[in-house]
């Protein structure tokens, strides 16, 4: 009988979820099947379905998709290690230079696109310096606010066990700041696709943003909804593997 609740408690979590997107889906092919909506404002969903399997049969999809990642995951890595390191060194350094970075981060790092058109192009490195700026605020701030709020005592007290700097750092600093810094992880990755979005609409001639705008040209509409969809799609993997980090990192709080 346990068994049998514990089950059904278990499909309820795992369908739960589900039922708003198809809600979703159901009411836009209805609203569209019987004109509520101009299809030529709001195609149907099997007609993105459609538009999605010819753009998989041609490769033209995959090819986008896969240069998108690239990008992505090139200026997350970039720009998350640089935000690491600086809010590693100002919250163990007593705030050597964190003024200087807080007033650079308050320019908005979507206004420095024509900047990096003028000095860079529009080759690859400036799509992913883009996303590298934008991912290294949310990080450094996260890193550097853990830091700073480890409880004084837990310092005091690996002193007193004669801890050397690096097993302060390894054990009590890095394990302290971790949520945070995964938080910041969390919302970095948000900001990854946001900039990577606005980089590709503007100046692109590749990848998923690039698809949208150019379909946006010929009024495709299919295509443009399948980008978005995509860039969604995208977004929800992006959280998902950011909880199993934490949940996978973070395992020793339940004790």
């Amino acid at each position: 009988m346990l068994s049998i609740k514990y089950r059904s408690k278990i499909g309820n979590q795992i369908l739960i979820p589900f039922v708003l997107p198809i809600a979703i889906l159901v009411t836009w092919q209805v609203t569209t099947s019987i004109n509520l909506i101009d299809e030529s404002l709001l195609p149907t969903p099997v007609a993105v379905i459609s538009k999605c399997i010819t753009l998989i049969q041609s490769g033209e999809l995959q090819r986008n998709m896969s240069i998108s990642l690239y990008r992505a995951t090139s200026g997350l890595l970039l720009g998350g290690t640089l935000g690491f390191v600086f809010g590693s060194i100002n919250g163990v350094a007593q705030r050597f230079f964190n003024s200087s970075i807080q007033m650079i981060r308050n320019i908005p790092h979507l206004a420095l696109i024509p900047l990096v058109i003028i000095w860079l192009g529009i080759r690859e490195s400036a799509k992913i310096s883009l996303v590298a700026v934008g991912v290294f605020f949310p990080i450094y701030i996260n890193t550097f606010h853990g830091i700073r709020s480890i409880d004084k005592n837990l310092i005091e007290m690996g002193s007193s066990y004669g801890l050397s700097k690096k097993q302060m750092l390894m054990k009590i600093i890095i394990p302290g700041a971790l949520p945070s810094i995964l938080m910041g992880f969390r919302y970095a990755l948000g900001v990854m696709w946001t900039t990577l979005i606005v980089s590709e609409t503007i100046s692109s001639s590749s990848g998923i943003g690039y698809m949208e705008t150019n379909a946006q040209q010929f009024l495709d509409m299919p295509t443009i909804f399948l980008s978005i969809l995509i860039y969604a799609f995208l977004g929800k993997v992006s959280d998902w593997i950011a909880l199993s980090f934490e949940t996978i990192l973070l395992n020793w709080q339940k004790g």
